[in-house]
């Protein structure tokens, strides 16, 4: 069994607020339940970036490195108006 660790981190150009940030991160996180992940967000204070962690079981290897690209897929679909980077890690 893999644990996948993944943290997505997000630039929100054109966010001006903490609460706008909260708006378009608590729309991710609803997406990404959907996938039945464990979500978090873990941003720090500035309003234009954001972090989002999850955490997802996979049998093996292969199945994790397909999860991830179906929640690429996802997150490049639904929110393309944001530049995002996906660091992951298998346990």
């Amino acid at each position: 069994m893999i644990i996948c660790n993944c943290i997505l981190h997000l630039e929100l150009p054109h966010v001006q607020s903490l609460k706008g940030r909260r708006s378009v991160t608590n729309s991710m996180k609803e997406k990404l339940k959907a996938f039945n992940l464990s979500v978090l967000d873990v941003s720090g204070e500035y309003a234009k970036e954001a972090d989002i962690a999850f955490v997802f079981l996979s049998p093996n290897s292969l199945g994790a490195a397909q999860y991830r690209e179906k929640i690429e897929k996802m997150l490049e679909r639904n929110f393309s108006e944001y530049h995002f980077d996906l660091e992951y890690e298998e346990i």
